[in-house]
């Protein structure tokens, strides 16, 4: 007896759950080859509104968590990953990436993740310190995590890119909201699944897909967002730049043309754990 295949309909990971969009949109998603593949969720601004929320109530719970837990918490989904590379690979390819190319991103997504991993229980050695003061006091720095870091992910290496820019911020103890590739979004929503069933706690991640020119102005101006990292042109960076100012947000905003080679081991940083964190310098009277 014959049947018809089912095929997966694609939602967004927020807040731990897969969701279509509030507005109910999608576009169609085809590929290299030119046909049709999938609709994907058009995500709105009011998604991005939810998005944040989520994180929100998921931030204060992760930043509590001891360095070494979320290392751990790190390294499983790496192993999801890993155990699901095939999988990956094929979504990766539907870009027009080769079989080759497709595979080596994965592997170097996993990879990714295993050293912000290994980092997340020994930046704060590195970040912080005690600092001599000419006064009797003992004197610290101490690292805290921003809160909700925006992510927007470019369309070079849709995979690699995403998790080199959330990898490091969710390592030090924030929550992220992302924005997948505008042309190549499914390795996102395959991502979605797989931190689904990782141990991260739904929140700390929430992937969204949908047109930059309809989203980046609500992650420029949205105030509980306190930082935004990832790739953009010249005007959509003048663009973030005016409408974070009211809010005062971190950018750290690169140029498409500078984007750097995501493979490379300089595309991964404690630098960038850094740029995601506060410091705190704490003054205690010596003998109180």
């Amino acid at each position: 007896m014959s049947r018809l295949p089912i095929t997966k309909t694609p939602k967004v990971y927020v807040g731990g759950a897969f969701i279509r969009s509030e507005s109910a949109r999608v576009f169609p998603l085809k590929d290299a080859a030119g046909n049709f593949y999938a609709n994907i969720p058009q995500c709105s601004r009011k998604d991005l509104r939810n998005a944040v929320e989520a994180a929100a109530k998921a931030g204060p719970g992760w930043a509590k968590r001891t360095g070494y837990n979320r290392g751990q918490i790190l390294y499983r989904l790496g192993e999801m990953l890993e155990a699901r590379a095939g999988e990956m690979a094929d979504a990766i390819q539907l870009g027009g990436a080769s079989k080759a190319a497709a595979a080596r991103e994965v592997a170097a997504s996993v990879d990714r993740l295993i050293h912000y991993a290994g980092w997340a229980d020994k930046f704060e050695q590195v970040l912080g310190s005690v600092n001599p003061v000419a006064s009797p006091y003992f004197n610290f720095t101490v690292t805290e995590p921003m809160g909700i870091v925006g992510v927007i992910a470019p369309d070079t290496a849709p995979l690699l890119a995403l998790v080199s820019l959330f990898a490091p911020a969710i390592t030090s103890g924030n929550t992220v909201v992302a924005l997948a590739s505008e042309t190549q979004p499914y390795p996102a929503i395959l991502l979605g699944e797989m931190l689904a069933t990782s141990d991260l706690p739904g929140g700390v991640v929430n992937l969204l897909t949908g047109f930059r020119k309809e989203m980046l102005p609500t992650f420029a101006t949205h105030t509980h967002l306190r930082a935004l990292c990832g790739v953009a042109s010249a005007d959509e960076r003048k663009a973030l730049a005016l409408g974070a100012a009211e809010s005062v947000k971190r950018l750290h905003l690169i140029k498409v043309e500078d984007q750097p080679d995501w493979f490379a081991d300089t595309a991964q940083s404690l630098y960038a754990i850094r740029d995601t964190l506060e410091f705190k310098t704490t003054w205690h009277p010596i003998g109180a």
